[in-house]
C-alpha cells in the first residue's frame, strides 16, 4: 500500500510560501509518504459575489499550477511522487499539458502521476470559456 498527503495549500501556515511548501513535501518523504497531490485551480471564487459556493476554493486561497509547483517539489525532493488527482484539463490546451506532463516526468525521474477530469465549479467554467 502506497500512502499519500495533499498538500494543505489553503492552510495560511504553508501557503505560498516556499519554505514551508520545502519542509512540508521533505517531512511527508522522510515520514515514508510515498505521494504528494495538490488541487488543481485556475480561478478562485469571489464569495462577495457568488455566496451560494460556500467557502471553498476562494479567490483567497493560494493554488499554485501544479507543473511549476512539482517541479519545484522535484528539485527539493529524492523519491516522493508527485499527483494532480485531478488536472481540469478542460481549461487547457490538451496537447500542451501532454508537452508539460511528459518533460516534468522525464525531469523528475518519473514521478509524477497525472490524473484529469472536467472539474465542478462553475466560476472556472464560465471564466476560463
Amino acid at each position: 500500500m502506497k500512502l499519500g498527503v495533499a498538500f494543505p495549500l489553503i492552510d495560511s501556515n504553508v501557503g505560498g510560501r516556499p519554505a514551508a511548501i520545502r519542509e512540508f513535501a521533505q517531512t511527508a518523504e522522510e515520514t515514508g509518504y510515498r505521494n504528494l497531490s495538490a488541487p488543481d485551480h485556475v480561478l478562485g471564487v469571489n464569495v462577495a459575489s457568488r455566496p451560494d459556493l460556500g467557502d471553498r476554493n476562494t479567490s483567497a486561497d493560494t493554488f499554485h499550477d501544479p507543473f511549476v509547483l512539482f517541479g519545484f517539489l522535484a528539485g527539493v525532493t529524492k523519491k516522493v511522487e508527485c499527483s494532480t488527482r485531478m488536472l481540469i484539463l478542460a481549461q487547457r490546451q490538451a496537447d500542451l499539458v501532454a508537452t508539460q506532463a511528459t518533460s516534468l516526468d522525464a525531469l523528475c525521474g518519473g514521478r509524477l502521476q497525472l490524473g484529469v477530469g472536467v472539474g465542478w465549479n462553475p466560476v472556472e467554467c464560465t471564466g476560463l470559456n
